[in-house]
């Protein structure tokens, strides 16, 4: 399985049968170009903003995926997990969906832009994550420390933060977003070296939590 990383909450999610992309943005929303001719055979959506839900830019002819539920497609299993995009119960910012992918063999949870932390049930759907993807900006989602707890509630064996302040977020809403620095300090880990895409097999799962930082 190969991951790369888009920006903000998008990932690109692949193996040899398939593709996935998770929360396709604007850009003119977010502020930074979306890849070209990206193509995929499913599109998970978390929730109803432009900085999450453009699946316009994905080619492919997609199975859109928006909202909760169970779905099989080209081998790659889909569930959708209902949780809220602020700690209101939704009052504030509505809904938003968790996913717990898989694919080769990987459990792979996403967490879209969730604003609170987890029920004992959704963190009992969330059970066994190799690969958690989860936001830490603050900015309309959780901070650091809600994303920590999160984090070890969950025990993935890798950790990949999302939804963080980055050069190009250096204008408008996004300028308020929290660095990634803020993370890695409530993780305790020092600097982490970037990679610009991550190549994981079962069997190659670190023995303790890693944090992965993209490009």
């Amino acid at each position: 399985m190969e991951i790369t990383y888009f920006g903000h909450s998008s990932f690109r999610v692949k193996n040899k049968l398939a593709t996935l992309v998770t929360d396709p943005y604007d850009p003119s929303v977010v502020g930074r170009k979306y890849p070209r001719n990206t193509e995929a055979d499913i599109v998970t959506i978390s929730h109803d903003h432009a900085d999450h839900n453009a699946s316009g830019e994905i080619g492919g002819s997609p199975f859109i995926i928006h909202g909760p539920g169970e779905y099989e497609i080209k081998g790659v299993s889909v569930i959708g997990i209902p949780t809220y995009h602020d700690d209101c119960m939704g009052k504030e910012r509505g809904k938003n969906t968790a996913y717990r992918i898989e694919m080769d063999g990987l459990r792979i949870g996403h967490l879209g832009d969730i604003g609170h932390l987890l029920t004992a049930e959704q963190t009992d759907m969330l059970d066994g994550i190799d690969i958690l993807m989860i936001p830490v900006g603050n900015v309309h989602t959780i901070d650091a420390k809600t994303a920590a707890a999160i984090v070890s509630d969950v025990a993935p064996q890798i950790v990949i933060p999302m939804h963080y302040l980055t050069d190009a977020h250096a204008a408008g809403l996004w300028k308020n977003l929290h660095p990634i620095s803020e993370f890695l300090q409530v993780m305790n880990k020092g600097l982490i070296v970037p990679i610009q895409k991550l190549s994981i097999t079962k069997d190659k799962l670190p023995q303790e939590m890693q944090v992965v930082v993209f490009e």
